[in-house]
């Protein structure tokens, strides 16, 4: 079950919420729904309810069997060796946190953060960001795992780190994965890291940096999926979809997955469907697409 608490909700949104959930007070709604259902709903409530609070909390596998996510508050989730609670931040931690004057909305920093990935998209790649990729048993991050996850960390065109683990599963890798990605049930027996400690690894790993992904909303999706179930606050990273940027950039091509984008423009790659080989490919799309908007800029 969820319980999700608004405040100014709009009348737009009160009709979709109402589509899953049941509002048994005012501005507090209940009920039962996939993760993938309860990820659009709280989308959806980011992106409509610009200047209401919003609440959400629902069962998760850590100690406490719940994970919390807030949308302009300033009580905020924190992950404490493991447990989350939830932290009221003073106001000297609010304008450390933020690097601006306390009594800016929290809307109007993320129209600042907005800008600056907008400015980022469109001229420039020397900024700090993390490319990343991950391989799954499957399309649905409520019921699939993640089984792979490769990182690039990238500053002034410059890779200073990498990231890559694979990660040990409950259930049996299925055939087609296998014979897709190369990855098999006793490569991971033999190499596989347990699910939480490569998750907490991964948080640190990418720090406050901008991800980079190709479909990231689909890597976000099991991304959170994996974290929350693990007792790790939601990632408030901002991200770059190159998939997304590429269909901006060139109009009118038949595919726009990242092996088609790679031929289209004659950019050299290893055998794809692996997460290293796949996030270096991402790397090299990525600065592509950004020369071809500055040229036209």
């Amino acid at each position: 079950m969820i319980v999700l608490t608004l405040t100014d909700c709009p009348p737009s949104l009160r009709g979709d919420l109402s589509k899953w959930l049941i509002e048994i007070n005012a501005g507090v709604y209940v009920g039962r729904v996939s993760a993938r259902v309860r990820d659009a709903i709280w989308e959806r409530v980011k992106e409509f309810a610009k200047t209401g609070k919003a609440t959400l909390v629902y069962p998760a596998k850590n100690e406490q069997r719940m994970i919390f996510r807030v949308h302009n508050a300033t009580w905020e989730p924190i992950d404490f060796d493991g447990l989350s609670l939830m932290l009221h931040p003073s106001n000297r931690r609010l304008s450390e946190k933020t690097n601006q004057r306390t009594g800016y909305s929290k809307a109007y920093r993320f129209y600042k953060a907005n800008e600056a990935t907008k400015r980022e998209q469109k001229a420039n790649v020397s900024a700090e960001y993390v490319v990343f990729d991950i391989e799954t048993t499957g399309l649905y991050p409520d019921r699939d795992e993640i089984i792979e996850i490769a990182g690039l960390y990238i500053k002034n065109l410059e890779i200073v780190s990498e990231f890559h683990r694979l990660i040990c599963i409950e259930e049996s890798i299925p055939p087609e994965v296998s014979k897709l990605t190369g990855i098999t049930n006793s490569l991971l027996k033999e190499q596989g890291v347990p699910l939480d400690k490569v998750m907490h690894e991964f948080k640190e790993f990418i720090g406050d940096a901008v991800l980079v992904s190709h479909n990231l909303s689909f890597d976000m999706r099991f991304l959170r999926e994996a974290m929350e179930s693990v007792g790790i606050s939601e990632i408030m990273n901002h991200g770059i979809d190159t998939l997304t940027l590429a269909r901006k950039t060139v109009k009118g091509l038949r595919s726009y997955n990242l092996e088609e984008l790679m031929k289209y423009f004659k950019l050299p790659y290893e055998k794809l469907h692996r997460s290293m080989e796949d996030a270096w490919a991402v790397a090299k799309l990525y600065q592509k697409l950004i020369e071809i908007r500055k040229s036209k800029n």
